[in-house]
C-alpha cells in the first residue's frame, strides 16, 4: 500500500528541507558496484521505536554492530509520508542510503524498479535463502517485472515481516455498553447501532491519510473474490468501478458517515490522530493494520482485543514493507548482511513477541498470548488466500486520489457514483495500456 501507513513519524520541517535540498543538489546515481569504504552502513526506516518492527530492528542494528566491529551504522528515522513523497529524488541521488524500508506495490517499489532505481536482489535471495520462509502471497510484493508489476520477475525487495488489517476493539467500552464482540456482519452493524444510540461514535477514522479509503476497500472486498482482486491489483482483467463490490463499498461507507458510525469531523484527521484517539479510549473500534499492534500493547491502558472483519473472506494484507537497496548505494555488501540479520530466528522472535507478524520465527518462542493470536489469524488468512493487498497500489499517485476523493465522501461533497467515476479515471490514466 502505500500502505500507507500511520507509521509516519513526524520530522521537523528543517530536516525535511535539508533532505530535499541535499537530494536535489545531487544528480545521477552512484556506482552500481556498491564498493564503498566498507566502514559505514547508512540505514533508513520509518517504524516507531516502541512498535514491533522498530524494536526488532533496533536489536538487529546492535547485532550488526557486534558482528561488524569498526563499522559505523548511520541510522535515520524517517516518516512514511516523507519517504513516499521524496523517494524517487533520494533514490536517484548519490546521497541514497545503503538500505531502507520502502513501501511495496506497483505504485512504489514497482515504479522504482521500473525506473532502474533499485538493485536486483535475486542473486542474494538465492544465495542466502531469503525466499524460503516466504509464502507465495508474501513473495508477490517482493518481485517485479520489467513494467514494474508485482508478482513475477526479479527480486527488488525483501520483507522480514507480514501484515494484515483487523478490527481493534476496546474491551472496556464493549463491557460498559454491553456490546457483544461480533462474529457476523449483522452482529457488527448491531454493535455499531448500539454505540451510536448511546452517543458514542463507534469507529475511529482518518480522512487525510489511509484509514478512510481502507474502510471503503474492505467493504468492497466483502463482496469480491480473488479474480476481482487480481483484475484490480495485477491487471489480470479490467476492473469495473461500478460493479456490485465497488458500489457497495462506496455507498455503505457514505451511509455509515450519515448514520454517525464515522465522524464527519474525521475528514481532516491523520492516521496518527485516529490511532491515538483509539488508544485514549475515545472510540470503541478502529479498523487498521497489524503495524499498530505493538504500539497498542505498549501504550494502551484499557483492555483491548481484535477480530477479523466479519463476513469477509478477504482483507487488506500482504508481506510487509520491503528492505530495498538503492541502485547507487555505496555499501551494498553491508546492506545485504544487515537484511540477513533481520531474517534470523532471534530477530524474528523479538518481532513476534513485540506484536509483529514474523515470517521466520520459532513458533515455540512466541510466548505472548495476544501475539500468538495475531500470528494465528495471519496464518489463517494466508492459508485461505485471504490477503487482498491495498487499494492504493495499482498505479502511481493513486494514494492521493483515494485520500482526496474519500474525504469528499465524508464531507458529503460528492456522491458514491461520482466518487467511483473519479477513481476509475485516475486508475485508467495510470494503469498499463494493453
Amino acid at each position: 500500500m502505500l500502505k500507507a501507513r500511520q507509521k509516519a513519524r513526524k520530522r521537523t520541517a528543517a530536516l525535511l528541507a535539508a533532505a530535499l535540498v541535499g537530494a536535489a543538489a545531487l544528480t545521477g546515481c552512484g556506482s552500481d558496484s556498491g564498493d564503498g569504504d566498507g566502514k559505514t552502513l547508512k540505514l533508513w526506516h520509518y517504524e516507531a521505536p516502541n512498535g514491533a518492527m522498530g524494536a526488532a530492528w533496533k536489536q538487529a542494528i546492535e547485532e550488526f554492530k557486534k558482528s561488524h566491529p569498526g563499522v559505523t551504522v548511520k541510522f535515520e528515522e524517517k516518516g512514511f509520508e516523507q519517504i513516499q513523497k521524496t523517494a524517487s529524488m533520494v533514490l536517484n541521488s548519490n546521497d541514497a542510503p545503503d538500505v531502507l524500508e520502502y513501501n511495496k506495490g506497483n505504485a512504489t517499489a514497482g515504479l522504482a524498479a521500473k525506473q532502474g532505481l533499485l538493485t536486483d536482489l535475486t542473486p542474494e535471495v538465492t544465495k542466502r535463502g531469503w525466499d524460503k520462509p516466504l509464502s507465495a502471497g508474501v513473495q508477490t510484493t517482493s518481485r517485479y517485472d520489467t513494467q514494474g508489476v508485482m508478482g513475477s520477475g526479479k527480486w527488488y525487495g525483501v520483507p522480514n515481516y507480514a501484515e494484515y488489517t483487523m478490527v481493534f476493539y476496546n474491551k472496556d467500552l464493549f463491557d460498559k455498553y454491553k456490546v457483544k464482540v461480533p462474529s457476523t456482519f449483522e452482529e457488527f452493524t448491531t454493535a455499531l447501532d448500539t454505540f451510536t444510540s448511546k452517543g458514542v461514535t463507534p469507529l475511529a477514522n482518518a480522512g487525510a491519510e489511509y484509514p478512510a479509503h481502507q474502510y471503503v476497500y474492505q467493504l468492497a472486498l466483502s463482496r469480491a473474490d480473488r479474480s476481482w482482486v487480481d483484475s484490480y491489483e495485477l491487471y489480470k482483467g479490467k476492473p469495473d468501478f461500478h460493479d456490485a463490490a465497488w458500489t457497495y463499498g462506496a455507498e455503505t461507507f457514505a451511509d455509515w458517515v450519515k448514520k454517525g458510525y464515522i465522524a464527519k469531523s474525521s475528514s481532516g484527521a491523520k492516521a496518527e490522530d485516529a490511532g491515538t484517539a483509539f488508544i485514549s479510549g475515545k472510540y470503541p473500534m478502529f479498523f487498521s493494520g497489524s503495524w499498530w499492534f505493538g504500539r497498542f500493547k505498549s501504550e494502551m491502558k484499557d483492555q483491548w482485543g481484535t477480530f477479523l472483519w466479519p463476513g469477509s473472506k478477504l482483507t487488506l494484507g500482504s508481506g510487509g514493507n520491503l528492505w530495498v537497496v538503492p541502485k547507487g548505494a555505496k555499501n551494498k555488501k553491508l546492506a545485504y548482511e544487515f537484511i540477513d540479520i533481520t531474517m534470523k530466528k532471534g530477530i524474528q522472535n523479538v518481532l513476534g513477541n513485540k506484536g509483529g507478524v514474523p515470517v521466520a520465527a520459532d513458533s515455540s518462542a512466541i510466548t505472548d498470548p495476544q501475539s500468538k493470536s495475531l500470528i494465528e489469524n495471519f496464518d489463517k488468512l494466508a492459508k485461505d488466500d485471504g490477503l487482498a493487498f491495498y487499494p492504493d497500489w495499482p498505479v502511481a499517485g493513486f494514494y492521493d486520489t483515494l485520500v482526496s476523493e474519500t474525504q469528499k465522501l465524508i464531507t458529503d461533497s460528492t456522491d458514491p457514483d461520482d466518487y467511483l467515476d473519479a477513481l476509475e479515471k485516475a486508475y485508467d490514466s495510470g494503469a498499463p495500456k494493453t
